[in-house]
């Protein structure tokens, strides 16, 4: 599994959680060793950018998705196959205007996105109501289990 992060921000993240993070989720979602995805960090000015280009809408945004391959969670019988997922392009920015808005840190913010861009990429939405159950649903749960994982490797 190749997952590369590319800081293009001015803000210091850690990476490696962010790393640790795909590397839980992908496993949960049974997604096979040999995907590849790319998270991108970058200013407010690129997201902007790219917020205009790809959805028409003005201002940055904070977490954007381009999926490639079109894959899809596996099961433990059957993992997604071999391919490529997507980029993940995260405003470190944004996340730490709505982090402090969360009453939480920029990391668990970023987890948040992160975590959400991922979902993204391997096809879930949350344009409907049960659409958004499913999504926030499964976000919230992956994000509690990577969570316990942390506080265990801490201890």
């Amino acid at each position: 599994m190749t997952i590369e992060i590319n800081n293009e921000s001015d803000h210091q993240i850690d990476e490696q959680v962010l790393l640790r993070l795909m590397e839980y989720n992908l496993a949960e979602l049974h997604v096979s060793a040999d995907a590849d995805v790319a998270i991108v960090l970058v200013d407010e000015g690129a997201m902007e950018s790219l917020h205009v280009q790809w959805m028409d809408e003005p201002g940055p945004t904070d977490v954007l998705s381009f999926p490639m391959d079109e894959l899809r969670p596996g099961s433990e019988d059957a993992p997604t196959p071999a391919g490529l997922l997507g980029d993940i392009v995260l405003c470190p920015a944004v996340a730490e205007t709505q982090a402090v808005a969360a009453k939480h840190s920029t990391q668990d913010e970023l987890i948040l996105l992160t975590t959400h861009g991922l979902l993204h990429l391997l096809g879930f939405d949350h344009a409907e109501p049960d659409e958004e159950r499913e999504m926030f649903g499964l976000q919230r749960e992956l994000i509690a289990g990577f969570q316990a994982v942390e506080r265990q490797r801490r201890a």
